[in-house]
């Protein structure tokens, strides 16, 4: 107050550090201050006493809010380093191969809108004759989702005996995510099976998105229905398949909902924006038509998605 300096600040920021180091709250730095102010200007604390103790008053509320904050921001960087850990994980137990065969063109593409993806691809193939393909959707987010999804590739790995029949598969993993999920997580799958030597493909859903069956003979689209109960809903659900038969340069088109709902721009119609694209462009490989539907549907929806978006194209 007497010598206003540049030394008398550099003390009162080496005194901050002191009051940081032991942990001295906002309100007790001002209450030190009044303290002084009376001790060394005592016939000057008539008129500011009232100040001090409402700048006290307010010290002790916005003390509080700050520790909170702090605490709040602790707990954020203690949450996200475990979301790291746990997509560092989700991305190794969840990784997806896809077979390289002959006859088969195999094109897929799973991008998450958050750290962790609800989506789940999973092939099972037999040398060159048989290639089956689980595409798989997680009603949820987040850490649960992951850990149900792990349930649901870890039940598909024990039914290589029985890959073939896509009926048996999905009943087997919904008695699987029926008895060992919580009851407000639910899964979609469309599951399908290609016997190379045959061309045929057969197929079932349980609640699934439809795929699409691009015929290059007829020039035309036909969608892919089967109905079928979400899995985990009722333990003993029964689900029936289908069959068709593939012919040279047909494509096989498996999604989530990610790819067909379009929250932006609700008047397109989003089956017929990826059967366009599609019928252009069928002389693209499998992977490059996955990736170039990505980048439509992303530029549709003014490149922000609004859910995992997950698409699987096979090429006959």
């Amino acid at each position: 107050m007497v010598n206003q300096t540049e030394r008398n600040l550099y003390i009162a920021q080496n005194f901050t550090r002191q009051l940081i180091q032991k942990n001295i709250s906002p309100e007790d730095v001002i209450s030190i201050h009044k303290n002084a102010v009376e001790q060394i200007f005592p016939n000057q604390m008539n008129e500011s006493q009232p100040a001090y103790d409402f700048l006290i008053e307010v010290m002790v509320h916005y003390g509080m809010a700050h520790r909170e904050h702090q605490s709040l921001l602790q707990k954020q960087a203690e949450y996200e380093m475990e979301m790291k850990i746990a997509t560092n994980i989700q991305k190794t137990l969840l990784k997806t191969y896809v077979p390289n065969m002959q006859n088969i063109d195999i094109g897929m593409i799973s991008v998450p809108i958050r750290k962790m993806n609800g989506d789940y691809v999973h092939f099972f193939h037999d040398g060159e004759e048989y290639l089956s393909v689980a595409v798989t959707d997680v009603v949820g987010k987040g850490v649960p989702a992951a850990l149900c999804m792990s349930m649901v590739k870890y039940g598909l790995e024990t039914l290589v005996y029985a890959y073939k029949d896509p009926s048996y598969v999905l009943e087997v993993i919904n008695r699987v995510i029926e008895k060992g999920v919580d009851d407000s997580m639910f899964v979609s799958m469309f599951y399908g099976c290609l016997d190379v030597e045959q061309n045929i493909f057969s197929y079932a859903s349980a609640g699934h998105e439809p795929a699409l069956h691009y015929s290059a003979k007829n020039d035309q689209f036909f969608t892919l229905e089967a109905k079928g109960l979400l899995l985990g809903v009722l333990s003993e659900t029964n689900y029936t398949f289908h069959e068709i038969v593939l012919e040279e340069n047909d494509l096989i088109i498996m999604m989530t909902d990610g790819v067909t709902e379009f929250r932006v721009k609700e008047e397109l119609n989003s089956r017929e924006v990826i059967t366009t694209l599609i019928k252009e462009n069928r002389h693209l490989s499998a992977q490059q038509l996955c990736q170039l539907l990505y980048k439509e549907i992303e530029r549709v929806q003014n490149f922000k998605l609004f859910d995992d978006f997950t698409v699987v194209i096979l090429k006959k």
